[in-house]
Order: structure tokens, then sequence, then C-alpha cells
């Protein structure tokens, strides 16, 4: 009976040994203390129920005690919880401490939380990063196009990181500082020859004011020469000139058309007018001769006059030239 209890006392403790390994990371805490950092059983435990995963919060913990950061596990561990990359941070501490760079762990763990990239951050703010912008297109007075292209060299400002704005802002200003020089050249050939004119109207605008980055330098990389766009204004506007003066001989060949129907349609009255009235003579001279008031003597005067005028016109169209008598 003494095996037999023995045997199941065994395995209980074999049974209570194994839950108790796997529910405590003895190996962690084995290699904590090796590190020379001391990590109670009972933080693992607490952190096992509060359901964090204890090798992201040790490790860190020993990187940082070994570069001879003063950190504790329960910063770690609120940094952790309140949705922080605890292991960014504590890299971008020691790369601050080895660069001279005056960065507390409450300013790490704001710029993480607040979605910046601590890490390079720091990387950056000891080597400079040189932003290139797109090609600018501005027009001098003179109505040439330039494109320009720069390059930016800016450094991270920590001081301005959480709430500055980013790069996108920096491309923005420098483009409109492109803009603001090319336009206020007399002639394009002022910028050809200086184009460093750029570099200080920008510069000298303080385009890095609220960016989480400090301006450097700026370099023209490119400038080339675009179109003529004061020509090609000209040109549509001659085009336009030229379209309305051709609308306006329009609208005028449009009257004149309609005032010649309008005089042809009076003609044709006029002459239906003079038809109907001749139409009349022949009843008006039988009325007259039948009233007494036309005798008949008169009225072969009359006919004679007429015959008369139709010889004459005869005649006169006979001896007229060839061309006249078509006509």
């Amino acid at each position: 009976m003494d095996i037999v209890w023995i045997t199941v006392a065994l395995i209980f403790a074999l049974i209570f040994v194994m839950i108790f390994l796997s529910f405590v990371p003895i190996g962690l805490w084995i290699t904590s203390l090796a590190s020379g950092v001391h990590v109670g059983i009972s933080s693992l435990i607490g952190m096992k129920l509060r359901r964090i995963q204890p090798k992201r919060l040790v490790e860190p913990l020993i990187k940082a005690r070994k570069a001879g950061l003063d950190m504790s596990l329960s910063k770690l561990e609120t940094h952790y919880l309140a949705g922080g990359n605890v292991d960014r941070v504590i890299n971008a501490l020691i790369a601050a401490q080895r660069s001279n760079i005056e960065m507390p762990f409450e300013k790490a763990s704001a710029i993480d939380l607040a979605g910046r990239d601590v890490l390079q951050a720091v990387q950056m703010s000891v080597t400079p990063k040189v932003i290139e912008t797109p090609v600018v297109a501005a027009i001098a007075k003179d109505g040439i196009e330039l494109r320009a292209k720069a390059r930016v060299t800016v450094r991270t400002n920590i001081e301005r990181l959480v709430g500055g704005a980013g790069e996108e802002t920096i491309i923005a200003r420098v483009g409109e500082g492109i803009v603001t020089t090319v336009g206020s050249s007399e002639t394009h050939k002022q910028v050809l020859e200086n184009p460093d004119l750029i570099s200080q109207t920008v510069l000298n605008k303080g385009l890095d004011a609220g960016t989480a980055y400090e301006i450097l330098s700026i370099d023209i990389a490119d400038v080339d020469v675009g179109r003529n766009v004061g020509a090609q204004l000209q040109m549509d506007q001659a085009e336009a000139d030229r379209r309305i003066a051709q609308a306006h001989a329009e609208e005028r060949r449009a009257m004149a058309v309609a005032h010649e129907q309008e005089m042809k349609a009076a003609v044709q009255e006029m002459r239906a007018r003079v038809v109907e009235a001749e139409a009349e003579v022949p009843k008006a001279m039988a009325a007259a001769l039948r009233d007494g008031k036309l005798g008949v003597m008169d009225y072969y005067q009359l006919q004679n006059v007429i015959a008369d005028t139709s010889m004459r016109e005869g005649i006169a169209k006979a001896s007229a030239p060839a061309g006249e008598a078509k006509k």
C-alpha cells in the first residue's frame, strides 16, 4: 500500500510540476537572474494572469538594464497595456543614449503611442534624411514655364514630433516656394542662371515651422524649360477674337439676308398691287366710255400713244449694244 500511495503522490507531484512549468516561464526567470535583472516569480505569474506575454517585457527590460537605462517593469507593462511597442521604445532609448540625445521614457512612449516610429525618429535625428520633391511646374513673368525638382535635407525635431506635420507638408511648402520664386522672376533666364534663388527664398520662409522636422538645406536637383505659356495664351486669345469677329460677321450677314428678303417681299407686294391696279384700268375706261366721260377719239388717241411708246422702246433696244441689250 505504501508503494501505491508513493506512486500516486509522485504522479500528482509530476502533474503539478508540469502545470506549474507550463504556466510559469521558469526559463525566462532563470535568464533574467543570469542577466542580473531580478524578476520575481509572482510578477511573471501576475503577467500571465493579466494575459501579458512575459517575454515581451522581460527581454526589453534586460536589454535596457544592460544598456545602463534605469527602467522598471511596471513602466514597460503600462506602455504595453496601452498598446505600445515596448521593444521599439527600448531600442529608441538606447539609440538616443548612444547619440547623446536627451529622451526620457515618457516622451518616447508618447511618440510611440501617437503612431510615430520613435526608433526611426531617433535615427533621422542622428542621420538626416533627404526628401525628393516631385516635379513642380511654375511660370515666369515672360510666360515661359519652368519645371523644377528639389531635394530637401531634413532632421527630426524630437520636441515637435508629437503633433507636428509630416513629410507631405514639407513637400507642399517647398513646391509653393518654387512657384512663388519662379512666378516673381521677370524672365525665366534669371532662374536658370541662378537656381539658388529658389533655395534662398524657400529657406527664408521658415517652411519647417509647425512640422516634425528641421530643414537643413534645400538643393535644386533639376530645372527644365517647358512650354511657352504666354505665347500659347496669346494664340488662344487671337483665336477667340477671330471666332467672335466671325460670329459678328455671320450675324450681320444674316441680318442683311433677312433685310433683302423683306425688300423682295415688299417689291413683290408692290408689283401685285400694280398688276391689280392695271387690271382695274380697262374697267375704269369702260365705265368712263359708258358714262360719257371719255370719248371714242380720246380712247384712240390713248391707244396711239401706247403704240408709239412701245415702238420707241423697241427701237431703243435694237440700237443698244449687244451686252446692254442682254441686260
